[in-house]
């Protein structure tokens, strides 16, 4: 979370038109002194976006700071964005600038916007109102330059609607909306994007010859919806080519977790009447149901394109069932 520094060294890769079309919208936006949202899925390339927004902005040579805001707990997210005082509170020995301080003149990124606190967007919204803020703990006001863009993979609107999300904040973040196309909707860039990876990998690993892929593993790349996006990408293709005694890549495998230990399952005449020759193993009753529903909560939202919305109308939930869902096995999706 410390502020960024120095040039924009992480280019965008692609060539397929969904994704020139957003970097296309990027760059204009860019370029207007105002408040950006970028929405988009789990390993698509938030944080890089937002990158490439400040170090096109007129604001590039000034500080980009990153607040990832899933990584701290709701009750020190105030004091990590507009600091405190001497004595504010039990353990505060010293005063510390914010996030809003250190980022003054340039952009502020507030990774996953949408689990800010309510009283906290409050006073984020005094901000982009009136450009000023108090540090916690003082009655000092002190003013703020600061672009703010924020990126989630949440539904804004209908966190509004839920009352966990600020409307007049959202209407003040909102001046651009920019949805980064998941990697399953650009095509032939999984393969350019694999073939970087690849590359990258066999440099790291110290191989003379650069990496290719059977005819049957672009296929599977291809296919495979990658509810991960790039980010799980990255991890398949370096796998492989590590575990990979040659240059030829002849095998993926999408699941690290997959247990080749694991009790063979029993078909679905066993599973009808147990007997005692294959009894059902009641120890593992917690785990078989943590699977089932990863397996349909992560097919669910495969067939709706990432739409959380719309994948509890296919499990027959409503839309907090399944957020509670997805926020319970996010980390195995």
């Amino acid at each position: 979370m410390d502020a960024v520094q120095g040039g924009y060294n992480q280019q965008p890769l692609g060539e397929s038109e969904v994704f020139l079309d957003f970097q296309s919208k990027l760059s204009r936006a860019a370029t207007v002194n105002r408040s950006v949202l970028l929405v988009g899925e789990r390993g698509s390339g938030k944080e890089i976006a937002a990158r490439r927004l400040h170090y096109l902005s007129l604001r590039w040579q000034q500080n980009l700071v990153t607040v990832n805001c899933a990584a701290l707990p709701p009750s020190l997210i105030e004091t990590e964005l507009f600091g405190y005082e001497q004595g504010a509170f039990t353990g505060a020995q010293k005063t510390r600038k914010g996030r809003f301080e250190e980022a003054e003149g340039g952009t502020l990124f507030l990774d996953e916007i949408g689990l800010i606190p309510l009283e906290v967007q409050e006073k984020i919204l005094r901000v982009v109102e009136y450009g000023t803020y108090e540090r916690v703990g003082s009655s000092v006001t002190h003013e703020a330059n600061v672009r703010i863009i924020g990126a989630t993979n949440a539904d804004l609107p209908t966190l509004c609607d839920e009352g966990k999300f600020k409307e007049d904040l959202l209407d003040r973040l909102s001046f651009e909306v920019l949805f980064l196309p998941p990697l399953r909707e650009r095509g032939e860039d999984i393969l350019l994007l694999a073939t970087y990876f690849a590359s990258k990998m066999a440099l790291e690993c110290g191989r003379k010859e650069m990496p290719s892929f059977s005819d049957d593993v672009q296929q599977q790349l291809l296919a495979y919806p990658w509810p991960g996006n790039v980010r799980e990408l990255k991890n398949v293709i370096e796998r492989a080519v590590y575990r990979s005694d040659c240059a030829l890549i002849e095998h993926l495998q999408f699941n690290p977790f997959a247990n080749p230990f694991s009790p063979v399952r029993m078909n679905t005449a066993e599973t009808e009447e147990p007997t005692t020759e294959h009894p059902l193993d009641l120890l593992g009753f917690e785990q078989a149901r943590i699977e089932l529903d990863v397996s349909y909560l992560s097919q669910a939202l495969a067939n709706a394109g990432g739409n959380q919305k719309e994948a509890a109308k296919l499990l027959g939930l409503t839309y907090d069932q399944l957020r509670g869902l997805y926020r319970k096995y996010q980390d195995r999706l």
